[in-house]
């Protein structure tokens, strides 16, 4: 591969490259989901309810209809009705009388209260329909009863735009009268590793060979997220076969991750391929690890990262810009990870220059403040790919500082 001219890169702190990224990606258009297929999706309307709930009064308990003025404690009343969970509308209760009736069923008109099974003589209640009842209690009216639309009348507003769906959102969105919602889909990513040294993970190893760990890292960053790693893929340093992975990727994909080939060296594929696409620019971010970055509109118009090749280099950087932009294409208005104050628990060294975003593990006790280390023990360095998995956050050190030192107040983004 010829080595061609190196890209202008504009100098650009990690906010200023965020604001651009941020800029460029719009929430993805929303469609009808049905809910067993909305988990983790984020609705894109207001949702209100289409009935009240509850639909109609209905028993709270297992127990026996009445007319709370008729109960009598140790007096009999004649059983004349059995109600199951799903009658139909039951007969008038006529005074003097009980219904035996089951949790959720409808309330016959006449009744006014529920004498829980526990509150008679009628025992373990599962012996089927009796002559008589004999209350131990006197209910007070409306006793054990839920009325229609104590939890909401319709037109009720039951979820936010912009609610992510878990169980109970979905629960509330069937329990309001919703058999689908409009939300916005989750991103279809195309993760592409770069590099002819790429191994895959069990692969044998020689000499010039290493494991293709990017694509796993990067992918799974994908999938927690929110997003959907369509297709994961590993590319050598080979200009033509990337084009063509790219092209057969169009329509397919709402964006694209490529890690490696953005730096200066000869083989910077990524560099080679992207440099004359119009809306793809060339940054040093003022960041240590992570400082080159290609980010843009590929020639589809869908947004295309382009990450640094160390690994700890592309997860800091996916953190900083990519995992951001997923949320905000699936229709999040927050997208930055929590931020707390630490305490630095050792010293360590940072880049003049360069915003420090280091790995570090977080250790916390009741009543004090949390304390943070390094993940790594030899310090910072993007090859550090073991000590990434002891990371519970990243300490962010302005790039003003060159020395963190034990006991003094450090910025955290937690990363679980």
């Amino acid at each position: 591969m010829s080595e061609l001219p190196e890209p202008r890169r504009e100098s650009v702190s990690s906010a200023e490259q965020l604001d651009v990224v941020l800029a460029t990606v719009r929430p993805l258009e929303p469609e009808p989901v049905a809910l067993r297929d909305a988990l983790g999706l984020v609705l894109a309307e207001n949702l209100t309810s289409l009935t009240d709930i509850p639909v109609f009064d209905n028993s709270a308990m297992d127990g026996f209809a009445v007319r709370a003025s008729d109960v009598r404690p140790g007096v009999a009343l004649p059983v004349v009705a059995d109600i199951p969970a799903a009658a139909g509308e039951p007969a008038p209760l006529p005074a003097g009388s009980a219904a035996r009736i089951m949790t959720g069923a409808p309330i016959p008109v006449g009744a006014d209260a529920i004498v829980p099974v526990e509150q008679t003589t009628a025992g373990d209640f599962d012996g089927g329909a009796r002559d008589e009842v004999t209350p131990s209690a006197i209910p007070a009216p409306g006793a054990h009863i839920r009325r229609a639309g104590e939890d909401l009348r319709a037109g009720d507003p039951v979820l936010a735009a912009g609610t992510v769906l878990g169980p109970r959102q979905l629960a509330a969105a069937a329990g309001s009268g919703h058999g689908s919602l409009l939300a916005h889909p989750a991103p279809r990513v195309a993760v592409i590793a770069t590099g002819s040294e790429l191994a895959a993970p069990g692969e044998p190893l020689g000499p010039g060979r290493v494991p293709d760990s990017n694509s796993t890292l990067l992918a799974a960053c994908v999938r927690e997220a929110g997003g959907v790693a369509t297709a994961v893929l590993t590319v050598g340093d080979d200009p033509q076969a990337l084009r063509e992975t790219l092209d057969a990727l169009a329509g397919r994909v709402d964006a694209y991750v490529l890690s490696g080939g953005v730096s200066v060296g000869a083989y910077d594929v990524v560099k080679s391929v992207t440099r004359d696409a119009p809306g793809i620019r060339f940054s040093a971010v003022r960041m240590q690890p992570g400082k080159p970055q290609a980010f843009g509109r590929w020639l589809d118009g869908r947004p295309l990262f382009g990450l640094p090749g160390n690994p700890v280099s592309a997860f800091v950087s996916f953190e900083a810009f990519v995992r951001p932009a997923l949320l905000r294409m699936r229709g999040l208005a927050e997208t930055a990870r929590p931020r707390v104050s630490a305490v630095a628990e050792a010293d360590w060294a940072s880049s003049p220059g360069r915003e420090q975003f280091m790995p570090v593990v977080v250790d916390s006790a009741p009543g004090e403040p949390l304390r943070v280390r390094p993940a790594a023990r030899r310090g910072s360095g993007s090859h550090l790919l073991a000590s990434l998995a002891r990371a519970d956050g990243l300490a962010i050190v302005s790039e003003h500082v060159d020395q963190v030192r034990a006991g003094e107040s450090v910025t955290v983004m937690l990363l679980t």
